[in-house]
């Protein structure tokens, strides 16, 4: 049973690599403002909800050095590449071998740039960020277009491998004719701003705005008013989704989820020319499209990962549909028919988040009656037992330790960011870094004392002990074996941080341990977020595919949204959508350009890594009680999984951990097994489903 529910804006974790499912999007321009960006463990799959404090804009052609960086090798490789003879094995030999310094010799650079911007954040910091995000994409341009020299000729299959990161070296190609890179950048450049910049006129005499948004108290003279929160008389995302997260009131609610969605249409036509372009380098890296080039990076051919993650769909899509249909009978009695149907999709706009991709922010209106068991505060339990912040991570660490993992090393501790400094404004969403591909491995973050940072915390270490443990990769290896792996380590260990944990840290009596009657108010506490965020994670990337391969038309772009959202998710626009609508676009993913199928990926791993551990611990009781807390064994064999990188196929580093193959959404389904049979109970005799005539 896991107790707390941790922010998804703290999963981040920075690394560069060569790989395209894991190359840093920089916070660069405006777009630092509103969003958390893309890395090695993969971006948060929420958008920031507040801007990052101080957050600075710089000029990115004035930052931008006038030619690419000169490669710090001049291998024979290297020169045929600039017009030689007929490739070879033995240059392509040498070619691995440049580009996996020129790599490593930024990765360290980039790294840094990156780390002393989030830690000090100032115009000129965000300049050398900026230069350094605009070296690394010219690298990584160069590098693709080096690799597909060598699509014609039969290599060794691990040079074969390294050929492909490199190619998938940038999920956004630009072709080599003269311009499109500079063309490229500006337009991704613009499309990242506009949402950074986002923001929407709402009536500041609204009283049921300014009761949300007003931070001044009685007394203040400006208290009832929202001088200082809107000036402009507009508000941001992050005012937005306070508002859509906390009022019960329909109305409102449509007015903040339609107003977000002003900032997108502009969006459109840059985004269709983005297409074009980019569909345009990924054919001449050998690829049909950029969605085949997507669905490359998992050790399958492109179509036949299209029906795996079908496949996993089909298999956890039972208990999403009893979810839903419970979630939309408590939405009908809170506010009737008119506003929720009982046979049509559910309304967009009243699940508590502006993407309707998580739905924990309406537990109160859907939390089950009769449930007297206690529950468990873990904040409470932290203050009571005089935790401070770096006490809480050296619990975090103490987990791993017990599992035989080494503890992390003394330059964690003096380098890590793990709390806010009184002198500066830093970016605070938790993120989890490794600096030099090697030892100097740290987090940062604002730890507060919570129950949610708490987990947060064991989170962000489980990212540390994956970026220790495939340190002596080659640097084409150094990341998780598929994009979901990085993300479901996390979240597995997370998954451990139950009752029994706590009792075993001394941070709770055994006596106080909730008996299995309070397990349902938790689980459905916990699915409300998981279990709702499955269908939209398959979402964002299907229709991206399908834009890329022309099945959905610059014409189609809203229709074709409005389609998936609907057949995956049960959801529906609150009202029908003008015809200049662009609201993809109001998901920050998308102009930012983030590939989205590692969330849906990580959704189902956690609980498949989660399973197998418990198995081999030898526990026999529900899979929500279990902790792998102090097992060594499990420790093993997880570390085994790990220092494999992207060293192999991904199915090689699951069966080395779980003894399978094949990912697999059983798990998640036993995980919940208990909310599953109560959720059938409550919904018999309901109308369930959303295809109804």
């Amino acid at each position: 049973m896991t107790l707390a529910s941790r922010s998804s804006l703290s999963r981040n974790s920075l690394k560069w690599t060569a790989m395209g499912v894991s190359a840093v999007a920089l916070l660069i321009a405006s777009g630092c403002q509103q969003n958390t960006r893309s890395t090695e463990a993969g971006s948060s799959y929420e958008d920031q909800a507040t801007p990052t404090e101080a957050a600075v804009e710089v000029d990115v052609e004035e930052a931008a050095p006038a030619t690419p960086p000169a490669s710090t090798t001049q291998s024979r490789a290297a020169e045929m590449l600039r017009g030689g003879d007929d490739a070879t094995p033995q240059q392509a030999k040498e070619f691995l071998e440049a580009a996996a310094k020129d790599i490593e010799a930024m990765n360290e650079y980039a790294s840094r740039a990156a780390w002393v911007n989030a830690n000090f954040i100032t115009e000129d910091t965000a300049w050398l960020l900026t230069k350094a995000s605009t070296e690394y994409a010219l690298m990584q341009t160069r590098l693709a277009n080096g690799a597909k020299k060598f699509n014609d000729i039969k290599l060794p299959a691990d040079m074969e491998r390294k050929m492909g990161t490199l190619k998938r070296g940038s999920n956004f190609p630009a072709p080599e004719t003269e311009g499109s890179a500079a063309r490229l950048a500006g337009i991704m450049t613009k499309l990242d701003g506009l949402y950074g910049k986002g923001s929407f006129a709402v009536d500041v005499e609204d009283p049921r705005i300014i009761a949300l948004l007003d931070r001044n108290k009685k007394g203040d003279d400006d208290f009832g008013k929202l001088g200082e929160e809107a000036p402009r008389g507009t508000i941001h995302l992050g005012q937005a989704s306070r508002i859509m997260a906390q009022s019960r009131d329909p109305e409102l609610l449509q007015t903040m989820w339609e107003g977000w969605r002003t900032i997108s249409p502009p969006m459109a036509k840059d985004y269709d020319n983005m297409v074009g372009i980019v569909n345009e380098g990924s054919r001449e890296l050998g690829f049909k499209d950029t969605g085949a080039l997507w669905r490359s990076g998992y050790d399958m051919p492109a179509d036949d990962f299209t029906k795996e993650a079908d496949r996993l769909w089909g298999q956890v899509k039972p208990l999403y549909n009893q979810l839903h249909c419970y979630v939309r009978f408590e939405l009908n009695a809170e506010y009737g028919d008119d506003v929720v149907p009982l046979d049509q999709p559910i309304r967009a706009d009243l699940l508590g988040n502006m993407w309707a991709q998580q739905w924990g922010n309406v537990y109160d209106v859907v939390e089950p009656k009769g449930f007297d068991a206690k529950s468990v505060d873990i904040t409470a339990l932290l203050v009571e037992n005089g935790y401070d912040q770096e006490k809480m991570v050296r619990a975090g660490e103490a987990f791993f330790t017990s599992m035989g993992f080494e503890p992390l090393p003394d330059t964690f501790w003096k380098r890590s960011l793990i709390t806010k400094p009184a002198d500066r404004d830093v970016q605070c969403h938790a993120s989890a870094w490794d600096i030099d591909d090697k030892e100097d491995i740290r987090i940062k973050m604002c730890t507060t004392i919570t129950g949610e940072d708490f987990q947060t915390v064991h989170h962000e270490l489980g990212h540390n002990i994956y970026q220790r443990a495939y340190q002596d990769q080659p640097v084409f290896y150094k990341t998780g074996a598929n994009d979901g792996f990085h993300e479901a380590i996390g979240d597995m260990i997370g998954l451990s941080i139950t009752p029994e944990y706590l009792v075993k840290i001394d941070l709770m009596d055994e006596k106080d341990v909730p008996s299995a009657e309070g397990d349902i108010p938790i689980l459905l506490r916990q699915g409300m977020d998981k279990v709702a965020f499955l269908p939209f994670s398959l979402v964002v990337d299907q229709w991206r595919w399908q834009v890329f391969s022309g099945e959905i038309t610059p014409a189609e772009y809203n229709e074709g949204w409005w389609e998936l959202r609907t057949k995956y998710q049960g959801i529906a626009a609150p009202t029908e959508r003008p015809s200049d609508a662009f609201d993809p676009g109001a998901k920050y993913h998308i102009p930012g350009n983030t590939p989205y199928m590692r969330y849906f990926l990580a959704h189902i791993l956690q609980f498949q890594f989660h399973k197998a551990a418990c198995d081999m611990s030898g526990y026999d009781g529900p899979l929500h009680r279990c902790s792998v807390y102090g097992n060594e064994e499990v420790g093993a064999r997880f570390n085994a999984m790990m220092q494999m990188g992207a060293s192999k196929p991904w199915p090689d580093a699951l069966e080395a951990f779980t003894g399978q193959r094949t990912m697999d959404g059983t798990a998640l389904l036993e995980y919940f097994a208990p909310l599953q049979v109560w959720l059938e109970e409550q919904n018999q005799g309901r109308e369930c489903g959303w295809d109804m005539p």
